[in-house]
């Protein structure tokens, strides 16, 4: 009887730990759910995919948008092209590669499940994608962005995709987070993320 308490009580806490929640910034008026599924049932309205980096190309490589910044871009873009259209949305959605879906929200907004995702992970890693733990946490330290290698190498004409630039965040503290350092990474804008402890 006794191991199967324990069997439970450690199941339950891996479970509690894989789907780390997430309260999700907003851009523009307009909630963002990168690598993170809301907790609110919802419908796709469109997806769109990302144009070229004029700035990277004119600077053959070398300047490159943050995350947040293409993030922004691609609301922009999507509330001009659906406003025109009479199209409305309430969130973006981002998992991988370089498109971005429009949702809309078939659930009611409560205190309990606005802006409230549960976060996905990146090489094993939650990762809080322009949103914050809804636990308390502890930062631990500030992680660098690297250097892009494949806009480098094609002089700005290929760029990574938002999955990518995360990716390599996430590869910078792999030894950390086995070793119980850390157990999170947050990014929030610019080129740079943090590791924390929950």
């Amino acid at each position: 009887m006794r191991k199967i308490i324990l069997i439970v009580a450690l199941l339950v806490t891996t479970i509690a730990i894989s789907q780390r929640k997430a309260k999700v910034h907003n851009v523009n008026g307009i909630e963002v759910y990168i690598l993170a599924e809301p907790v609110r049932n919802y419908e796709i309205v469109n997806t769109a995919k990302n144009s070229i980096k004029w700035g990277s190309y004119i600077t053959g490589g070398l300047i490159n948008q943050s995350i947040s910044t293409k993030v922004s871009k691609f609301i922009k873009t999507l509330l001009k092209d659906y406003t025109q259209e009479g199209i409305t949305f309430d969130a973006i959605l981002y998992t991988s590669g370089k498109n971005m879906t429009a949702i809309r929200f078939t659930e009611e907004a409560t205190t309990n499940n606005k802006g409230i995702a549960t976060v996905h992970k990146l090489n094993g890693i939650p990762f809080y994608v322009m949103s914050e733990p809804v636990e308390e946490y502890k930062y631990i330290g500030t992680i660098g962005k690297g250097i892009k290698w494949k806009s480098l190498v094609t002089a700005g004409i290929l760029n990574n995709s938002i999955e990518e630039d995360l990716v390599k965040f996430a590869k910078k503290v792999e030894n950390k987070f086995r070793k119980g350092k850390i157990n999170a990474i947050v990014y929030s804008n610019g080129k740079k993320a943090i590791s924390i402890k929950i």
